[in-house]
Parts: C-alpha cells; sequence; structure tokens
C-alpha cells in the first residue's frame, strides 16, 4: 500500500500520489499516460485526473502498479475498476493488468479461444483473477516469452492444469515446463498459434504471433511513446545484442499489426507500416553494432 509519507516531490498536490517504493516499471504511464509521468528513477503524477475517464484509467494503474506505490488520499476500493480487469485489446485478447514484481512490472496477456484460452507471460498469482479466468473457460496453454517474466506461472498451471510452453535454453525459469521450445525453427502449437525464437535478451527469449497478427514479444521489442518509433534496448541484451539483432531481423519478415510487450508501450499499425518500422529498426540496431567495432 502507497505511503502518502514516502510520496515522491513531483506530484501533483491532489487526490493521487506516487510514493518512493516505485521501480519505474511504466505500467501506470502505460495505462493512465494523461495522469503519470516519468520523473528519472519513478513515475510521479503530472496531473489530476480531470475527467471521469482519466479518473478510471488512474485507478486501473492503481491496481496494476507492481509495488503498490500509487495511492489516494481517501479510501477509494475502486470495485468497479477492478472489475474492468482483464482489459479488452483487441477482439479476443486482453491485458491482464495486476502486474508482478517478480517480472519487474511486466505485463501479461489472456487470449479467449473455443479450444482453451492462453495466458501469455504472468500477472500476481490473485484469487480475483483467479476468478475471472475460470469465468472466461479457464487457462489452457501459458507461454512464457523467456525466463524473467514467469512471475507465478507455476501457480497458474497448477490451479488450471495449464501446459507451459518456454524454450529449453531458460527452461530453469521453469524446470517442469510441459512443452519445450528447441533450436530456432517456428513452432505452430496450435492453428493461429506459433512460437517465433528471437534469442538475444536472454538465450531462449521467444515470441508469440496469433493470428498473423498480433505479436506478444515479451522483453524483445516495443513501442517507444515519446520518439512515435520501435524500440529495443542494448542495455538488457543480457545474451546477446548480435544475435538479438539478427533474431529482429528474421522477425521483420513476419507480417503482424499488433506489439504487445511484456515491458514498454503497445502499439498497433497497418502490417505495411509495421514492416517498414521494424525495418527501419533493423537499422539503427546494425548501426550500432558498427559503432563499436561488433
Amino acid at each position: 500500500m502507497a505511503d502518502f509519507k514516502k510520496s515522491v516531490r513531483e506530484n501533483a498536490a491532489g487526490e493521487f500520489f506516487v510514493d518512493s517504493t516505485c521501480i519505474d516499471c511504466d505500467t501506470c504511464r502505460q495505462l493512465a499516460p494523461s495522469v503519470f509521468e516519468e520523473a528519472g528513477a519513478t513515475s510521479y503524477v503530472r496531473v489530476q485526473p480531470r475527467t471521469p475517464g482519466e479518473e478510471r484509467a488512474a485507478l486501473q494503474a492503481l491496481l496494476a502498479c507492481p509495488t503498490g506505490s500509487i495511492g489516494t488520499l481517501h479510501p477509494n476500493p475502486s470495485p468497479e475498476a477492478r472489475a474492468d480487469f482483464p482489459l479488452p485489446v483487441a477482439e479476443d485478447v486482453f491485458y491482464c493488468g495486476f502486474n508482478s514484481p517478480r517480472s519487474y512490472g511486466g505485463n501479461s496477456y489472456f487470449v479467449v479461444q473455443p479450444g482453451g484460452n492462453w495466458l501469455i507471460d504472468s500477472p500476481r498469482y490473485l484469487p480475483f483473477l483467479v476468478r475471472q479466468f475460470e469465468k472466461a473457460g479457464g487457462i489452457r496453454y501459458i507461454f512464457l516469452t523467456h525466463r524473467d517474466d514467469v512471475a507465478e506461472a507455476a501457480k497458474y498451471a497448477e490451479r488450471f492444469k495449464s501446459r507451459r510452453i518456454i524454450h529449453e535454453e531458460d527452461k530453469g525459469s521453469q524446470p517442469d515446463a510441459e512443452i519445450l521450445i528447441r533450436g530456432l525453427e517456428a513452432v505452430e502449437i496450435e492453428p493461429d498459434f506459433k512460437v517465433i525464437p528471437t534469442p538475444g535478451h536472454t538465450r531462449g527469449h521467444c515470441v508469440l504471433l496469433y493470428k498473423n497478427k498480433f505479436l506478444f514479444t515479451g522483453d524483445h521489442l516495443w513501442w517507444r511513446r515519446k520518439r512515435r518509433q520501435l524500440g529495443a534496448s542494448q542495455n538488457v541484451a543480457w545474451y546477446s545484442w548480435r544475435r538479438q539483432t539478427e533474431s529482429m531481423e528474421k522477425l521483420s519478415r513476419v507480417g503482424f499489426e499488433w506489439v504487445l510487450p511484456g515491458h514498454g508501450q503497445r502499439v498497433n499499425l497497418p502490417a505495411v507500416e509495421m514492416r517498414r518500422e521494424l525495418e527501419q529498426l533493423v537499422g539503427r540496431m546494425k548501426a550500432s553494432l558498427e559503432a563499436v567495432g561488433e
């Protein structure tokens, strides 16, 4: 629970505040960008909500915050905002919310399918989310993009008898995972669900392509809000920036319209524009390799 005594100095005066336990994971800025902004090592309340819509978004951010660093001056159980989760993204794709500190606030997603629902990476394990998933028909598969964002996937797998999918190179994070991806070739798990290995951030990082439209990208690829372009980070390429560049170039030949990352902003672009953005990113990544003589 956020503590007003620890409120960061940048907060605008008013009902909502961010305290110093914030880990700057960007969750609140994704959900309520008109209210929250970045202040170096933390987020802060740039402007207090001015409309019912902004207040609802701020409450959603409060609930999704992995460290409970967002608070209100007055008690606010926000039952309506809680009931919003999982939040619709598009078609049968939802954002789970309730990001986990175990994945440094990584996003997770839920895909509703007649043949069995999918969870992509893991939120916190909460009775509320368990009930929501139960209402939707449970979880058949849990796809884990890489070792960093597994959070409490094992608990969800045990509760729903789900089959977890992860690359063998990252299986140390889920040693009893039911399905292991091997090598670098794409694997179709079910019709419309294709796992594409993308080593770089970690040795076993993978992305999931759904309907040739939605790409769940983990920590491989995201949208930079301020620069208005696709991005990746050499600073968090734990395994190899060169391999991540190669993976990105391979991905540039795959058609999709949505980037749904574990960390960073999601984005929807026409397929042609998405491909152009991705090719430009690959060009910038290659230039960075040349700059350091790799």
